[in-house]
């Protein structure tokens, strides 16, 4: 099962946080959202197919994900989990830890917003660069 949401980059992309990856709705950012790598997000954890929401509470669910700009991909993989609320209207956020919040996507990642190569957050530092994360759950 698979959804991708698009999204754009911003001048206020920094992609510094360790702990988080986030895409949003919101159309500005402060560069305290550091774990921020895209606004003007297509949905949020609320705008998610029925199937897919159903798949990610499914404690043995692996969640493999991708970032994709231009033609650069970075791929990493968290995990789903019964606790899932995927309510939030504005924000997508994917976790290092089990943390669990109405915005929050996934627990358990390999990765933070710090390690996706600054290749591709320099590219999202352009509000006319578009990106996808591309969720795929197994």
């Amino acid at each position: 099962m698979e959804e991708e949401i698009l999204f754009y980059g911003h001048p206020n992309v920094t992609a510094l946080h360790k702990k988080t990856i986030e895409v949003t709705k919101a159309k500005n950012i402060t560069l305290k959202g550091d774990c921020i790598i895209g606004v003007n997000a297509s949905k949020a954890c609320n705008d998610l197919c029925d199937a897919l929401k159903r798949k990610l509470r499914d404690e043995n669910s692996m969640v493999r994900m991708s970032v994709i700009v231009g033609k650069h991909t970075y791929e990493f993989v968290a995990y789903g989990s019964s606790s899932l609320i995927l309510a939030n209207k504005r924000d997508t956020v994917i976790r290092k830890s089990s943390f669990v919040c109405p915005r929050t996507l996934a627990i358990r990642c390999d990765s933070a917003s710090s390690d996706i190569p600054k290749s591709i957050v320099h590219m999202l530092k352009d509000p006319r660069t578009q990106g996808i994360l591309r969720i795929r759950v197994e």
